[in-house]
């Protein structure tokens, strides 16, 4: 038996029907055509599904869609607008911390949080708050140096008086 809800994922709304079995991370894959998110171990335990809800980072190989009804969802396709990258996305591709692409999304997405909780954190809480995410290819540093380095960079932002260059 289908269910219609409303899943609010990166500023849109979306009714959509789902069976009470459903996981989020399939129906935003397969109903919502947002292949971000990627499945890499269906347990839990690699982080690569990883997106935000209300805030909080997910792994939604384990939510079921219909308990995330009108709640905010956000992908890694939300977290800059289309077409460009956020800084976070800009490190990891200044610092070529990426490879095959499979935990890239997951990593972005809780290096997102983390930077929204703490924006100036240090190679330690990076590496603790980043190590439900798997990876096989990179080895880890350069996505921790990505992370800091989009860190320093919006500290530096910040700092610069508006109409500065």
């Amino acid at each position: 038996m289908k269910h219609l809800i409303n899943l609010r994922v990166n500023g849109q709304t979306y009714p959509i029907d789902v069976e009470p079995r459903e996981r989020l991370l399939d129906v935003i894959r397969y109903k919502l055509d947002l292949t971000g998110p990627k499945e890499g171990c269906g347990t839990g335990d690699c982080g690569a599904c990883t997106m935000l809800v209300d805030g909080q980072p997910v792994t939604t190989c384990l939510v079921l869609a219909i308990t995330a009804a009108d709640r905010e969802i956000t992908t890694v396709e939300g977290l800059a607008r289309p077409g460009e990258l956020s800084g976070l996305q800009q490190a990891f591709v200044d610092k070529t911390a990426l490879q095959c692409g499979i935990c890239i999304p997951g990593f972005l997405v809780n290096a997102t949080a983390l930077l929204r909780e703490n924006p100036n954190p240090t190679e330690e809480q990076v590496r603790y708050w980043l190590q439900g995410n798997l990876c096989r290819c990179t080895g880890y540093t350069k996505i921790f140096e990505a992370v800091l380095d989009a860190a320093r960079k919006a500290a530096g932002a910040a700092e610069t008086p508006s109409g500065a260059e």
